[in-house]
């Protein structure tokens, strides 16, 4: 899967909700109160600066900073604020972290979902993609997350682990990937660079 995955994600009969932000984004622009480029900058601040951005740099202070990243796995909200990162939707915040083997120990991936509606932590990953809020992929990554993951082009050894997290409007998730290979001599920016917003859904490795 990826924002393109398959044919059942291509064509969503939008919400009530939506249709009727849509209608009423119409009827603002029409009168004059806002403006197209207005709302699109708004969409863009969240996607690119309130959204990934801010959990890239959570996720790259963890990987150099064994210290937070503790914090980080302790109590995650906490963590977002050392950062400046706080916000509705963000608050509740836990991370779950990728795991490599260890001795007698498989590794272990993790995939958030939300399969009552589309809760997600906003302030840390930005707006969330359309496939998230997806009938198919709330109910399947329950059922064969391996499947899905594969879907998106993530292929997990056999002994992997896979766990699978329900957000919901008490607690929201955020997925610390295992930090690539041969980045030793990556400052924090340039691994932050390194860090997407589907590693940190879990359907893809960073």
């Amino acid at each position: 899967m990826s924002d393109d995955h398959g044919a059942e994600h291509h064509v969503r009969e939008r919400s009530s909700a939506e249709l009727r932000a849509a209608a009423l984004e119409a009827e603002l622009v029409e009168a004059g109160i806002i403006s197209t480029d207005a709302i699109d900058a708004v969409v863009e601040v969240f996607q690119d600066e309130v959204g990934p951005r801010q959990g890239a740099r959570m996720v790259a202070r963890a990987w150099v900073d064994p210290d937070y990243r503790q914090r980080l796995l302790d109590d995650a909200t906490a963590a977002a604020e050392e950062l400046g990162i706080a916000g509705m939707e963000g608050q509740h915040l836990v991370a779950v972290a990728n795991t490599g083997p260890a001795a007698d120990v498989a590794p272990v991936h993790n995939v958030i979902v939300c399969t009552l509606c589309s809760c997600y932590p906003w302030p840390v990953l930005g707006v969330p993609p359309v496939w998230y809020k997806s009938p198919p992929y709330r109910s399947r990554v329950v059922r064969e997350p391996r499947a899905v993951l594969a879907e998106f082009g993530l292929q997990l050894d056999e002994d992997t682990e896979v766990r699978v997290w329900d957000s919901s409007a008490e607690v929201r998730y955020l997925v610390l990937p295992r930090r690539p290979q041969g980045t030793d001599d990556l400052d924090e920016a340039e691994l932050a660079a390194l860090v997407t917003r589907d590693g940190m859904i879990g359907v893809a490795a960073t």
